[in-house]
């Protein structure tokens, strides 16, 4: 058995304590990078106490089906698109980060569906954006 950084076993992203748990280390992770936090923090304006909780709702449906998550990601991204223009190694930066912090804790189905989720999202956002960038595989 693995233990990875927290010092516990690995476990897959099959609880919403567990998804609560990577999405912030995740968003921590994202806050706190020269490339994102700019974009996330003096673009969008991102409220973290507001926003955390969307995205939890958001994994939570994607990953468990659970009801909550009523948005539609696009339109938020569109805005934000339209005030500063999303570059292709955004995208790279933000599925790296992505895929760096799920496999830093978790592993199992879930864990793989979430990274899988997350590279389809990217390449829409990117194709919906009009960025010409191909969107790579980092599973």
């Amino acid at each position: 058995m693995t233990v990875r950084g927290s010092g516990r076993p690995p476990q897959d992203l099959a609880t919403r304590s567990e998804i609560h748990d990577f999405v912030v280390r995740f968003y921590r992770e994202v806050a706190l990078d020269e490339l994102l936090c700019p974009i996330f923090e003096e673009v969008a304006e991102v409220d973290w106490t507001t926003h955390i909780p969307k995205l939890i709702d958001f994994w939570c449906r994607a990953l468990l089906g659970e009801p909550g998550y009523d948005g539609w990601f696009l339109a938020a991204h569109e805005h934000v698109d339209a005030t500063q223009r999303f570059e292709p190694e955004f995208f790279d930066r933000w599925l790296a980060l992505f895929v760096g912090a799920v496999d830093a804790e978790w592993t199992g189905p879930k864990a793989d569906a979430a990274k899988a989720h997350a590279h389809h999202m990217a390449a829409v956002l990117a194709r919906r954006l009009d960025v010409d960038h191909q969107i790579q595989s980092t599973t």
